[in-house]
């Protein structure tokens, strides 16, 4: 059961990933655009350097949880790689239950707020360019709440591994 719900939300943040990596697209498009309008014809313009912190923004927030289904966050584990196996389950469960998930719930339910705030008041950005920065603030809590599912999983991964 618990193996079954781990790898369902596994498969779920692994297509999360696959379909936002594309992101990495439109925010080429738009460097080269602006490189090309800047140098070619010394015209920079308004958008493309807040465009692309945007699409890179949400790039690498949609990538925190497909990069934790890799195992691929920098940790320091060198006093934990020379406990067993068993240890080291042990010290995951409980990293994640006194640090990751108190942590990600907080940054889920506050981006969530945040969200709704925007959202209600349709905020803009405070630039020339003004564009409607609450779409991206949606997407942030999203990504809050996918990282959030992975951390599950990997709790969920981590006590099915003890009862093995």
């Amino acid at each position: 059961m618990l193996e079954t719900v781990s790898n369902t939300l596994e498969r779920i943040i692994k297509k999360e990933g696959d379909i936002t990596s594309l992101l990495v697209y439109p925010l080429l498009a738009v460097v080269v655009y602006e490189v090309f309008m800047r140098y070619a014809f010394n015209a920079p313009t308004t958008w493309g350097f807040e465009a692309t912190t945007f699409i890179y923004g949400l790039h690498y927030m949609f990538g925190l949880a497909y990069t934790d289904v890799y195992d691929g966050h920098v940790k320091v584990d060198i006093f934990t790689a020379l406990a067993s196996e068993k240890v080291q389950t042990i010290l995951r469960i409980l990293t994640n239950l006194a640090f990751f998930m108190p942590v990600i719930v907080c940054m889920t339910l506050w981006s969530i707020k945040f969200a709704f705030v925007s959202f209600q008041g349709l905020e803009v950005n405070s630039t020339s360019w003004a564009p409607p920065i609450w779409p991206l603030k949606i997407l942030m809590a999203l990504c809050f709440a996918f990282l959030l599912l992975q951390g599950i999983a990997n709790l969920l991964k981590d006590i099915n591994a003890l009862k093995n």
